[in-house]
């Protein structure tokens, strides 16, 4: 608690983008996950509201949409959450709600659809998907693309990200606040959509890239099968235009990670 009373001393507006992430590892450690998540959520709302911070912007996950088959997915239907992790970036959502009514403290939640970008890690067990593979291919292993490869997601370059959390926290607009918002480009492609575009890119660099085969494994448990945000309401009350679509996100974050990382060798290739 001291260290999110010291983060938010003398601040008048907060980004809270910390969690435990990976729906993987909120299965195999659900405590760890509900600590971080839900215990070290309230401990910075508990510190934003003593020191008197004007507004709460946070992170939120599409993962809160759970079981829910509709599609695109709208802020105000979810389903079951089919995670522990799904269930902490719900009850975050649920808190700042309730923070808000009792407390008085501003707040927006940006639920983000698989964020992707430049330095984001591909090593370590729980990587997420698209640094994951362009490692894989850079090193022309195959990449494992869990059950079929027609699983969708709305996949979110970082400058969209950048864009959304400026915006929530700089609007004047009254109806924008308290409530929450889809964080996307407002489309969507397969894992092997996905992994088409990165060799494709790829094999600009190095031609042998296109020829890697894709390896196939089972599906993951808790895993959201297909994911397409409605980005209708950022855009109307936050004025959100996200600039980067998938094929223009994947350009820019595979020309920075072989020029960051191609030309070291293979045990040094960590993004610091």
């Amino acid at each position: 608690m001291a260290d999110c009373q010291s983060a938010v001393d003398g601040v008048d507006y907060v980004l809270h983008q910390a969690a435990l992430g990976s729906v993987p590892r909120s299965i195999a450690d659900p405590i760890a996950t509900n600590a971080v998540n839900i215990s070290g959520f309230l401990n910075m709302l508990v510190a934003a509201k003593d020191a008197g911070v004007k507004r709460f912007v946070y992170a939120c996950s599409s993962s809160t949409y759970g079981d829910s088959t509709s599609m695109p997915k709208v802020e105000d239907k979810i389903g079951k959450p089919l995670s522990p992790y799904a269930v902490t970036k719900y009850v975050n959502e649920l808190y700042a709600d309730v923070f808000y009514k009792t407390y008085g403290l501003e707040s927006i939640g940006l639920r983000y659809f698989n964020v992707f970008g430049r330095r984001q890690d591909p090593n370590g067990a729980y990587a997420a998907v698209i640094p994951k593979f362009v490692m894989q291919l850079m090193r022309h292993e195959s990449p494992v693309i869990n059950g079929d490869g027609e699983y969708s997601r709305d996949f979110t370059y970082i400058e969209n990200v950048i864009q959304a959390n400026i915006l929530a926290l700089s609007t004047q607009n009254t109806n924008a606040l308290n409530t929450i918002y889809n964080v996307a480009y407002g489309g969507r492609a397969t894992l092997n959509e996905l992994v088409d575009c990165l060799k494709k890119y790829l094999a600009v660099f190095d031609e042998q890239v296109a020829d890697i085969a894709i390896t196939y494994g089972p599906a993951r448990a808790g895993d959201i099968p297909h994911s397409f945000a409605s980005i209708d309401k950022a855009v109307k009350h936050l004025g959100y235009a996200p600039q980067y679509s998938l094929d223009e996100g994947l350009k820019q974050a595979v020309d920075w990670y072989w020029k960051n990382l191609a030309l070291l060798p293979v045990e040094d290739r960590v993004v610091a």
